[in-house]
């Protein structure tokens, strides 16, 4: 519900800061006060158009601020954290308008569209007024005040979510029907890709192992040779490494005397000599083990030979086939999972549709049995606010093409002003004044179940007096006792019933004009109530009437 009204240089208010309660909240004042300027911000927090003429005279911008109390209202909170703007049960609408016409809007705030403010809005007001756009001329308004009387909110629920079951499961089928061709190709050359790399069975790394092996078995016969000819010089041929340094060793050992400085050096030789001896004995032996194997050489590059031409053919590196042969076999099982048959299809879109149109009956049914109830007793709220021709029909027609996810029908409200003449929406017979007294008689009849917290009624008393003006009170008031109801009226018996009274006046400084709103008590309120009875001209008499006309007000809901 809302709490508290800033609103800053706005027409001819400089300064003016409400609290708000729950129940009646009554807005009186003299003609041209500024009674207005309340709703009219609220209009401009709830995102309705604003322009330069909306600034003070002499103010660089006019700032309207308004905080609601969310922690009851789960359509705005939803919304919100939709939005990623949510801080727990407070909600603070904020709007700037510059005296250039420039306009920008704060939901806690954070910058945003006025299109999302008026979404929110939505959720958190409903101002009825006479001039302004009023949510009870739309159809979607009538379908959710009709589901919240007759307690098919569920039911509603239930058939958007079965509809939008069927929904996709067409979409699935029609995608399916146009594409199966294209489908059914596509799976051929999966399936033969995924075979063909079956066969394949490249292991991880095996590409590289097989072309070192390659690299080895193509040059055996080199190896063999090369190891040959090392052998034979190491030890094995007269002119070997092995027999010259024996030839050195003798050269040394017939030296006449005993040199010591060669020792380490004769030392080495010998040494050397046993190095080269076994370095040939080991050659021998590996050249006469050592043999080629042209076919596993020939089976290698064969193996090879099929990796190369496959990744070739897909046109990627050798290393990238192992996950090729992943992500196709992956695509192909989710292809082949998915891909029902056409008759399967078929059949989840008829049970589908079964199922949306099994609870859409129900919903149907509820709506009807409600329209029934809800149209007598708005009927019964219009007799006692003076118009009694007036019948309040609740119209469900019944859609002769697809249904939608809100139902089988559409929803409307429409007013036979007179016996005997037809039908029609409230667009288009209703008058200003009219019309807020019916969407009062149905708000009153809706007050239970309905989800907006706080509803603003401008002049719903036009054209009416006496004992009617009295029942107006008496429903205002009726609507306050479970939500929040801000109204302005010219009705001393509608003030008079109130749970606060708001009084607005008008006061003249120099050359500037300012508006005051300030709240009444009980003797405030009294004497507002004699104003409103005997105008300017206050007796004994007028307020004694106000004194009675209040406390009976006031006394006749306790």
């Amino acid at each position: 519900m809302l709490t508290q009204l800033t609103v800053s240089n706005y027409a001819i208010a400089e300064r003016v800061e409400l609290q708000f309660q729950k129940g009646m909240t009554a807005l009186t004042g003299e003609t041209g006060a500024g009674k207005s300027i309340v709703l009219d911000a609220l209009g401009l927090a709830m995102g309705g158009r604003g322009d330069a003429s909306a600034v003070r005279h002499g103010a660089k911008r006019a700032d309207i601020t308004a905080a609601f109390d969310i922690a009851r209202t789960p359509q705005a909170r939803e919304w919100l954290e939709d939005q990623d703007l949510d801080d727990g049960n407070d909600c603070i609408l904020r709007r700037v308008i510059s005296r250039d016409g420039r306009s920008r809007a704060y939901i806690n705030g954070q910058p945003c569209p006025l299109n999302q403010l008026k979404e929110l809005g939505a959720h958190l007001m409903d101002i009825h007024s006479q001039h302004q756009h009023q949510s009870l001329l739309k159809k979607d308004t009538h379908r959710r005040l009709l589901d919240e009387f007759s307690g098919s909110e569920d039911l509603a629920i239930k058939t958007r979510l079965a509809w939008k079951q069927w929904h996709q499961a067409r979409e699935r089928l029609i995608s399916r029907q146009q594409n199966a061709d294209e489908t059914e190709a596509r799976l051929q050359l999966l399936r033969y890709q995924v075979e063909e790399l079956d066969r394949l069975a490249l292991e991880e790394d095996e590409q590289s192992r097989l072309e070192q092996e390659q690299e080895q078995l193509s040059h055996a016969e080199t190896v063999r040779q090369h190891s040959h000819h090392a052998a034979m010089l190491c030890s094995e041929d007269e002119t070997s490494a092995a027999d010259m340094v024996r030839q050195a060793l003798q050269q040394l050992e017939q030296l006449p005397v005993e040199v010591p400085a060669l020792a380490d050096t004769i030392q080495m030789l010998n040494e050397a000599q046993i190095q080269l001896s076994e370095a040939g004995s080991n050659l021998v032996h590996f050249v006469e083990d050592y043999e080629a194997d042209p076919e596993r050489l020939q089976e290698v590059e064969d193996r090879l030979s099929a990796i190369y031409q496959l990744a070739r053919k897909h046109r990627i590196q050798p290393e990238e086939l192992p996950q090729l042969h992943q992500r196709l076999g992956e695509e192909l099982a989710e292809l082949d999972g998915s891909g029902s048959s056409l008759e399967q299809l078929e059949a989840d879109v008829e049970n589908y549709r079964k199922a949306y149109q099994s609870v859409a009956d129900k919903l149907s049914q509820a709506r009807r049995e409600g329209a029934a109830t809800l149209d007598q007793r708005v009927g019964e709220e219009l007799t006692e606010l003076g118009m009694p021709t007036m019948q309040f029909i609740s119209q469900l027609d019944t859609r002769d093409e697809s249904p939608s996810a809100t139902g089988n029908e559409d929803i409307e409200f429409l007013i036979s002003a007179n016996p005997g003449q037809p039908a029609r929406p409230l667009a288009k017979v209703a008058s200003g004044g009219e019309l807020s007294r019916i969407s009062l008689a149905i708000q009153v009849v809706v007050a239970q179940t309905s989800t907006t917290p706080t509803l603003v009624f401008d002049e719903v008393d036009v054209g009416i007096g006496g004992g009617t003006a009295e029942v107006v009170g008496r429903l205002l008031r009726t609507l306050g006792e479970s939500g929040q109801i801000i109204c302005v009226t010219h009705l001393p018996q509608v003030a008079a019933q109130s749970h606060e009274h708001l009084f607005v006046s008008k006061l003249s400084e120099a050359d500037a004009t300012f508006s005051k709103i300030e709240i009444l008590n009980d003797q405030g309120r009294i004497s507002e109530v004699a104003r409103m009875l005997g105008g300017v001209d206050m007796t004994e008499q007028t307020l004694a009437h106000a004194r009675e006309m209040y406390t009976k007000g006031q006394a006749t809901h306790h």
